[in-house]
């Protein structure tokens, strides 16, 4: 990965576990796993330029980072932004409004990549809205308090910065 400067999407598949709803479940666990592994590892020290992104928002870890933060307190690591900076990105496959909101009021801008599904977790119209669940666009469109540049991070720029092979290609 480093050699190919490529970045890496840890997403999970199907659980062996019938008692793990696949999509509902085991998704959203192996997300925070995740998130969890790479803060008790050394793994950004020894290879700097490593990217991965979590996808779905990063499962729990929005939702609990003050958990972490005091967990990589207790255990000597990095603080929290500083251990994301340049290595660990999150999606917006979120799938409302208020995670979506959540998402961006703990996860730097500049960590998180515009996501969305065609035929995601739930495929069905939310009776709510009348729009689809993974149609997560408007989603961060409703977000007033993200501003221009941070709306151009997520969309465009974090892309280019996470898979800057892009920037190459689209330069031919």
């Amino acid at each position: 990965m480093v050699v190919l400067d490529v970045p890496a999407m840890v997403h999970v598949s199907t659980s062996c576990n019938a008692n793990f709803h696949t999509t509902g479940a085991h998704y959203m666990n192996a997300d925070t796993t995740a998130f969890m592994q790479f803060l008790t590892a050394d793994l950004f020290k020894d290879f700097p330029t490593l990217r991965f992104i979590i996808p779905h928002g990063g499962g729990a870890v929005p939702y609990h980072w003050g958990r972490y933060r005091g967990l990589a307190q207790d255990m000597k690591r990095p603080p929290l932004p500083d251990l994301i900076r340049d290595n660990i990105f999150f999606d917006t496959c979120v799938y409302h409004l208020p995670g979506i909101r959540l998402l961006l009021n703990v996860i730097p801008a500049d960590n998180v990549l515009f996501g969305s599904e065609m035929v995601g977790a739930v495929r069905g119209v939310d009776p709510e809205t009348g729009h689809y669940f993974d149609d997560t666009k408007r989603y961060i469109d409703a977000v007033p308090s993200l501003s221009d540049a941070d709306r151009g991070k997520i969309f465009e720029a974090n892309a280019r910065r996470v898979y800057p092979r892009i920037n190459r290609l689209l330069a031919d």
